[in-house]
């Protein structure tokens, strides 16, 4: 681990910690899309992963039963089988499709942003919608830690205040991340290598958590996504040209 990639991966932990304590962590994979440019992907999402459970343990208590109990019910049983069709997928795939499919969601999450959301949120969606959103939060969650977008669409179309919308966020991702462990586990992308990175990195990961959780109630959302915007367009074309190439 050199000067350099340690920087890159510090900053990378340090913004996902922002995201999740503050803003919801929809878009904490930003760190997994940078790290599988310098990394193969499976060891990017393998060491962001326990950093990840770290960041939800922390980010639970400022915020502790402000979720909504039937969202967060629908979107975690929904997640469940999307969990282990994202293991299925992962184990027949290789390097340079994971990188694609990495790059293509970063891609599609900023395309996606910059949709008017008032569209999305004109009525709350049934449970069977967030059924479907869990599950595709369970697959992209699996493949590239991504899976705030699918959330968030459901989330967004119950019309919750920002507070109980990041804390449902919070807690839903909290489940998904520890469910997918045990088949991480399995595949092999956790190793002493990458546990070893963990631990340098869990003071960052602390600092980036309270950090977010202040600038919850002080940054505009609008400052913030902007600049998450620009790292995910940044690093999904990166990576779709290392895939094609």
């Amino acid at each position: 681990m050199d000067f350099q990639f340690f920087v890159i991966l510090s900053l990378a932990v340090l913004f996902a910690g922002i995201s999740k304590g503050g803003f919801g962590g929809g878009v904490a994979f930003v760190s997994s899309a940078i790290l599988a440019i310098i990394l193969p992907p499976t060891m990017a999402i393998g060491i962001m992963l326990p950093l990840l459970m770290v960041m939800d343990v922390a980010s639970v208590g400022p915020f502790w039963k402000r979720w909504d109990p039937e969202a967060a019910r629908v979107l975690i049983l929904g997640g469940i089988p999307g969990v282990f069709a994202g293991a299925a997928f992962i184990t027949y795939t290789n390097d340079d499709v994971l990188r694609f499919l990495i790059g293509a969601i970063s891609l599609g999450f900023v395309l996606w942003s910059m949709l008017p959301k008032a569209a999305v949120a004109t009525r709350r969606f049934s449970a069977k919608v967030g059924y479907g959103a869990g599950f595709a939060s369970g697959f992209t969650s699996f493949v590239s830690h991504a899976g705030g977008p699918p959330a968030a669409m459901y989330l967004l179309g119950q019309r919750f205040d920002k507070t109980t919308y990041h804390a449902t966020a919070i807690v839903v991702f909290w489940a998904i991340n520890a469910l997918k462990a045990i088949p991480y586990g399995f595949l092999g992308f956790f190793t002493l290598e990458t546990l070893t990175l963990d631990l340098y990195m869990i003071p960052f990961a602390l600092v980036g958590v309270y950090l977010g959780v202040k600038a919850h109630h002080m940054v505009s959302d609008r400052v913030f996504f902007g600049l998450t915007y620009l790292l995910l367009a940044g690093a999904g074309c990166k990576l779709i040209w290392d895939a094609l190439t």
